[in-house]
């Protein structure tokens, strides 16, 4: 056997040997997994929303329909005034597309066929939606609008809808609750466990939900977004994973 071919058995014997060493101590150490502790903290906190958007509807009924329009443009004229007289600025209100109905009612003969429709009229309804920073003023216009039916308005009123103009401002003071919530934690569990806390390996945010204050809401996987209440409570969770040492 000539030099190189003894070098190259050598070499490969060397690589066999290093590659059983790697292997068997790849299968002793196969149980040893990394310490670490995993935790869920939450964030919460009560708010007052900032933001309300009112909506009502009225309505005008007649057989021609360029009088019912007539009546229906005279009712946008007294409900924009009342609004603006109660407080509210004229840009805050925004008065929707009119829709067009036909009222027909069935027509039956004496023994009781269907004989077709009978043309009653035309009904035109508008909507009106105020959006305004002012949760007060129109909270108060909703619970006194009846008083448009004393000025010959037929209005329906629906409830409002509260929202937050900081959200994303609260998202953040929320998600630094929870992680220095679920870091009190794991520092609690590591020294109970007569153990230090390492690094932080990973962090997952959870869900930001935002729910009626003293309410019995469900939270949901998707996320709760309440807008029927004014007082509100947001909260969030995060789950954080350290090395423990």
């Amino acid at each position: 056997m000539n030099r190189s071919n003894i070098i190259s058995a050598l070499l490969f014997s060397l690589a066999i040997v290093i590659a059983a060493y790697l292997l068997g101590n790849a299968f002793m150490h196969r149980n040893k997994s990394e310490k670490k502790i995993s935790v869920v903290g939450l964030g919460k906190t009560d708010f007052t929303s900032d933001l309300i958007v009112w909506e009502g509807s009225f309505s005008a009924f007649d057989q021609d329909i360029k009088r019912a329009y007539n009546r229906l443009n005279r009712d946008k004229e007294i409900v924009e005034k009342y609004l603006i007289g109660k407080g509210i600025d004229k840009d805050e209100i925004v008065f929707s597309a009119v829709q067009t109905t036909n009222k027909t009612r069935p027509i039956y003969l004496e023994n009781g066929n269907y004989a077709g429709e009978e043309f009653l009229g035309y009904e035109l309804t508008q909507n009106v939606t105020v959006k305004s920073k002012k949760v007060e003023t129109v909270e108060k216009v909703g619970r006194e609008i009846t008083e448009l039916l004393n000025k010959g308005v037929k209005f329906y009123s629906y409830s409002p809808r509260y929202y937050y103009t900081k959200l994303e401002d609260l998202k953040l003071e929320m998600i630094s609750k929870a992680t220095e919530n679920a870091r009190n934690r794991a520092e609690k569990i590591a020294e109970n466990s007569g153990a230090h806390l390492g690094k932080l390996i990973h962090a997952k945010m959870g869900v930001f939900q935002i729910t009626g204050q003293y309410s019995d809401e469900d939270y949901s996987w998707g996320g709760t977004f309440n807008t029927s209440s004014k007082e509100k409570t947001a909260s969030i969770t995060m789950k954080l994973t350290y090395g423990i040492k």
